[in-house]
Parts: structure tokens; sequence; C-alpha cells
């Protein structure tokens, strides 16, 4: 499945080297589209509201469990097609941010990850 690249440190779209929107294949575009469905805050995607994170009303302004913050984390990858697996691996909580890696499975077993 293809999809836009985005830029891993600033999440834009950019341009490959014809000039052409960047796009990326599988295995990479699975994980950035799980890493993606992980950004998004439920209720936002407006055609289906419930997509995404619960971030308003479970999890910002908190002091959430981190099994349930990486179970809704999951849920969320688990939503792009093809993908049959997530884990969810939290890196660092510093100044209210939380950063980690989403590494997913897709229907052939190949194993991708991106951070988030």
């Amino acid at each position: 499945m293809n999809t836009l690249y985005l830029i891993p440190d600033t999440w834009d779209i950019t341009l490959d080297s014809d000039g052409n929107i960047a796009l990326s294949t599988n295995p990479y575009s699975l994980a950035q589209d799980a890493a993606s469905a992980i950004k998004t805050f439920q209720g936002e995607v407006y055609y289906n509201t419930t997509l995404g994170v619960p971030y308003a009303w479970q999890i910002l302004g908190q002091q959430p469990n981190l099994e349930f913050t990486r179970a809704q984390l999951i849920k969320a990858a688990m939503t792009v097609p093809e993908i049959i697996a997530a884990r969810v691996f939290f890196d660092d909580f510093v100044d209210r941010k939380l950063t980690g890696q989403v590494q997913v499975t897709d229907s052939a077993n190949v194993v991708s990850a991106m951070g988030f």
C-alpha cells in the first residue's frame, strides 16, 4: 500500500528526485500509517469519529496508566489495513511529551517500525 512519505522529524510531506510528491511503500508505509493513527485524536477524523486515540478524554490532563495508554495506541495502529499485529514501546516521558516506537507486522509477516 502506498502512502504519502512524511519526513520523520517534522511529519511534513516532501518531494522525490523528480519533483513529485514523495510516496512510501510497504513495509515502511504501514509503519508510518500506524504512527499517524497513533497521532490522531479520537473525533478528529470527521468521516469516522470513532477513529483515533482518546487523548482528550482519558489521557491528557490525567496521570494515565502506561499500560492503558499502550493498549489505546496499539488499538489505533491496528486500524491500518494489512497490519496483523502491533507492539508499542515507550522511550521517554519528558516535559509532558511521550515518545516511543510502534512496530507492526503485516500480512506477509514483515516487521517494520516507526517512531512517534
